[in-house]
């Protein structure tokens, strides 16, 4: 499932530089993260680095971008190739 920032984010910036996939972007009021282009770091890392590094602890899953590791990791693949 792809995460989602939540309106606890205090737009510290922390999240951005460590996305592999360059799907975090500044929002018009908060970070958004787009769910296309998140696979939660499957095929960078073993878990997600922006939660590993936000502050606020306002990155969760998204419940409308439900995924299992196998489609993260095909998402992953199909962006590479």
């Amino acid at each position: 499932m792809a995460l989602l920032i939540t309106d606890e984010c205090t737009n510290c910036d922390a999240c951005v530089p460590v996305c592999p996939n360059e799907a975090i972007s500044e929002g018009d009021i908060i970070y958004e993260i787009n769910p296309n282009k998140c696979t939660e770091c499957v095929g960078h890392e073993d878990e997600p680095q922006c939660i590993l590094v936000c502050p606020a602890d306002c990155i969760i899953n998204d419940p409308d971008h439900e995924e299992t590791r196998d489609q993260l990791q095909a998402k992953y693949e199909a962006m590479q190739g």
